[in-house]
């Protein structure tokens, strides 16, 4: 799949550089993608760095590329959070998000949590997709019952002026937490870094928060076409300059997240999502292209085929999707991660480890990351999460690959 090893030792030895965004419309050329705005990299002053290591890869790393594994490794969205009850008393001490998810030590409390308690193959930073708007521009609120809201939207050239180039040494607190977490759990896991995919991010910058219709930025497409692929593109640049930022600090392995990607008809995701994750996975893969990517979109059903153009290592499917389709649909070139129900965690355990079995056994044995369809649910018992992961280390595919022998036999007598 075009990767070589050791990824402990991608880009360890790059600084990062900034995009630089032209600050007046009409002043630059357009992009490719037709944007108003013209973007170039500058190296800043400060340099972040992450110390090489000759250790061999993770599992969860070796089975991004394909590579063979004697199990699958797994680990969960959302593996971080309220379920736990460290968590929720934690967080009775830090009511903030803001300040849970931008405090480095917090962070790597918190992301160490599901670590210490399950030993998951997969360490993935406590952080949340909009962590990074202040840094170029879009300051942001997290209230009680709205959630995330965004005081200024987003929707004229107007407002397009209050963007300015990606300030990471303002997301110094990510970079941090990633260097520390790589340290703490050594070679024993894969650290996950993650971003949020441009449309994704735009949903919240045009609608001013969360929404169920998406009604405003759809219309956008149509009123504004200009507007909104100035905010892409813009959104590109610094996504990606987040990307290879988190890697330099120490992050084996990146999970890019188009959660609102699949609520634009299979045509318009053509035109407004996937050309700007190209373009993320083109620029990252010239920096770091030993850096597996993984693309997840909520309700990808009717996308699996086009997203496998999109250059991305790993494809995630969501449990609506059932895994041998997919694997059909997409070729074993690729790799794959889910999909099992987060609804199964509250079933009886012999029901989770016979659909963690069924699951793995449709999947095949090469290219495949263990994980759930969607994160983790409030209330999921703890039992039922520890359960998941010990199943998942008792997996072996010599053995797998002997009972099925045994069922085929069975159905041929």
């Amino acid at each position: 799949m075009g990767f070589s090893s050791p990824t402990s030792m991608v880009c360890c030895s790059l600084g990062w550089k900034s995009s630089s965004l032209l600050v007046h419309l009409g002043l630059a050329s357009s992009s490719p993608s037709g944007a108003l705005f013209s973007t170039r990299r500058k190296c800043p002053t400060k340099k972040f760095r992450v110390a090489c290591s000759s250790s061999p890869d993770p599992l969860l790393v070796k089975a991004a590329r394909g590579d063979p594994v004697s199990r699958p490794p797994a680990w969960m969205m959302r593996q971080a959070g309220r379920y736990m009850a460290v968590y929720r008393k934690l967080a009775e001490r830090y009511p903030s998000f803001r300040e849970r998810s931008e405090t480095t030590d917090l962070i790597v409390k918190i992301s160490l949590q599901p670590w210490e308690a399950f030993r998951p193959d997969g360490v993935i930073i406590f952080s949340d997709i909009l962590t990074p708007l202040p840094a170029f521009g879009v300051p942001f609120d997290i209230e009680e019952i709205r959630g995330p809201v965004i005081q200024s939207p987003i929707r004229s050239e107007e407002g397009l002026k209050a963007l300015h180039p990606i300030d990471l040494e303002k997301l110094d607190f990510v970079g941090e937490s990633l260097r520390i977490l790589r340290q703490e759990v050594g070679g024993h896991a894969a650290v996950l870094g993650f971003v949020g995919a441009p449309w994704t991010i735009a949903t919240y910058i045009v609608e001013g928060g969360t929404t169920r219709t998406y009604t405003t930025i759809k219309t956008m497409c149509h009123t504004a076409p200009h507007v909104l692929r100035s905010l892409l593109s813009h959104l590109t640049r610094a996504i990606s300059d987040y990307i290879i930022f988190q890697v330099e600090s120490g992050a084996h392995c990146i999970q890019i997240f188009d959660s609102w990607g699949g609520q634009l008809p299979p045509y318009m995701w053509e035109r407004w999502s996937r050309p700007y994750i190209e373009e993320i996975v083109s620029e990252v893969k010239n920096k770091c292209p030993q850096t597996p990517l993984v693309l997840y979109i909520n309700g990808n059903g009717g996308l699996l085929e086009r997203l496998k153009g999109t250059g991305v290592d790993v494809i995630g499917l969501d449990w609506t999707v059932d895994m041998e389709d997919g694997r059909k649909r997409l070729g074993r070139e690729i790799s794959v991660q889910g999909n099992v129900d987060p609804a199964c965690l509250f079933s009886p355990l012999p029901a989770l480890t016979e659909e963690i079995q069924r699951v793995v056994s449709r999947a095949g044995q090469r290219g495949h990351i263990l994980n759930l369809g969607h994160g983790v649910l409030v209330g999921t018992p703890e039992e039922a999460v520890a359960h998941f992961f010990e199943v998942a280390r008792s997996l072996n595919f010599d053995t797998l690959s002997r009972d099925q022998e045994v069922e085929d036999a069975k159905l041929v007598v």
